[in-house]
């Protein structure tokens, strides 16, 4: 298990590696774009360039890119949909290039519609998005909190949309678990039979082998509020024992985690060095 947080690539992709390293990152996530909209920044030459010198320097090999907040993989508007799968598609192009593991992408919402339709189209989009590509990188799913209309909040729902894949492709298709996301819509993490149901769920519906990172976030909301809303490790209502339990469940140890807790850069680095106690065992703070 490798630990690391959301970094700012502000400046230039190429800061996004130091930037890990100043905040005492194993592993990192950012964005390649702006996770609003506008036009992505180019990889030109000597951005590759600077980025790999980076990377090298920072001593960090895996890194993972997450997509804009826009994207709508499941949405009844033709434009939107494919505009969102040509962005994905986009990613994972982009990834390649800088060697990224994996990028993970929200699904989108149905916005009130008719939930199976929504659910087919975003099965569809994933296999567009999958067609043809060749890449290094592996595209990840991140289940949701569950508000509205939003998709995959339910690992039931999440491996239904990858078993309506081409069976050619379903191997390509991976899960990040938000553990804020899950606890928000219905699975605990307070105490070790709470995870190991969780757990268990997630097999049944997914199998372990398709979990390949985990977003390590406390709830700022009660359990199963379908709000998503996240807090510093601890801090939250999963709190410090529901944490320690994640790191002690025997089939999540070996599971890289990135953070994407809120607050100021010092209060974030403050919490990586609580994931650091977590892992080694310790108490929170």
């Amino acid at each position: 298990m490798l630990l690391g947080a959301h970094i700012s690539a502000a400046g230039g992709l190429f800061n996004a590696p130091l930037n890990a390293k100043k905040m005492g990152c194993e592993i990192f996530q950012f964005f390649s774009r702006s996770p609003q909209g506008g036009k992505e920044s180019p990889i030109t030459p000597e951005v590759l360039k600077l980025w790999r010198e980076n990377l090298k320097l920072a001593k960090i090999k895996d890194c993972y890119i997450h997509t804009s907040y826009y994207i709508n993989l499941a949405s009844n508007d033709n434009r939107l949909r494919h505009f969102s799968i040509g962005i994905v598609r986009e990613e994972l192009e982009r990834a390649g290039v800088l060697e990224v593991k994996a990028v993970m992408t929200h699904l989108g919402s149905d916005k009130g519609g008719d939930r199976n339709e929504a659910i087919k189209r975003a099965a569809n989009s994933i296999a567009k998005i999958l067609t043809g590509y060749k890449g290094s990188a592996q595209l990840l799913l991140e289940n949701s909190a569950g508000s509205g209309g939003v998709i995959g909040a339910d690992f039931a729902e999440l491996g239904k949309i990858i078993k309506l894949l081409p069976k050619s492709l379903q191997n390509k298709v991976g899960i990040c678990l938000d553990t804020c996301h899950a606890f928000a819509s219905g699975y605990d993490f307070r105490t070790p039979e709470a995870v190991k149901k969780t757990v268990l769920t997630f097999k049944k519906h997914l199998g372990l082998k398709r979990l390949k990172l985990i977003h390590l976030n406390d709830s700022l909301k009660p359990f199963d509020s379908r709000v998503d809303r996240h807090a510093l490790l601890g801090k939250g209502m999963i709190g410090s024992k529901g944490m320690q339990v994640i790191f002690n469940n025997p089939d999540l140890k070996k599971i890289n985690m990135i953070m994407e807790t809120p607050g100021t850069d010092e209060e974030r680095t403050k919490d990586l060095k609580t994931a650091f106690n977590f892992r080694k065992g310790l108490s929170a703070r």
